[in-house]
């Protein structure tokens, strides 16, 4: 059991978002469904919490009431090895309402914000080299989706 688990706070919609989330990944799944027993709060039989895994990561959702929303002020960084893979998480996460942002930041149809980058980008912004660094970030700063060869041209001084 991993020490530290994302708990995500819905109103409604923990098993919806769940099933949403593996699907969107290649290797998710649920892993349990824990519903509302006599004691409550939630009506007996209503989903509270649902336990999934995304790539090994564990993940709860719960249904808690529309007390709490997401924010961007927490997001999950996917990273992904290949253009099609970040294009393929960028048009699933951000389909059905969801909100694309700038620099690789999106927000689901839940409001859970999410990065998908590829992995080389970190290691162009902190090149030792400041000039390349700059046009990396410069570059990434003017993207939505990133874009793998736009910043690897920028790095390289390119165009």
């Amino acid at each position: 059991m991993q020490k530290i688990t994302p708990f995500l706070w819905f109103d409604t919609q923990a098993e919806e978002a769940a099933n949403y989330y593996v699907s969107v990944f290649r290797d998710g799944r649920i892993v349990e469904i824990v519903r509302y027993g006599q004691a409550g709060p939630g009506p007996a039989g209503t989903v509270m919490t649902v336990s999934f895994e995304i790539h090994g990561q564990q993940f709860t959702a719960l249904n808690g009431g529309p007390q709490f929303k997401f924010s961007e002020a927490i997001s999950f960084v996917v990273r992904c090895d290949s253009q099609q893979e970040i294009d393929t998480l960028w048009a699933k996460l951000s389909a059905q309402g969801g909100k694309e942002g700038p620099c690789g930041w999106l927000t689901d149809k839940y409001g859970l914000s999410w990065q998908i980058v590829p992995p080389q980008l970190l290691e162009f912004v902190k090149d030792k080299d400041a000039a390349k660094a700059r046009r990396t970030m410069q570059a990434m700063m003017r993207m939505g989706k990133l874009d793998i060869a736009a910043l690897q041209r920028a790095h390289a001084g390119e165009g």
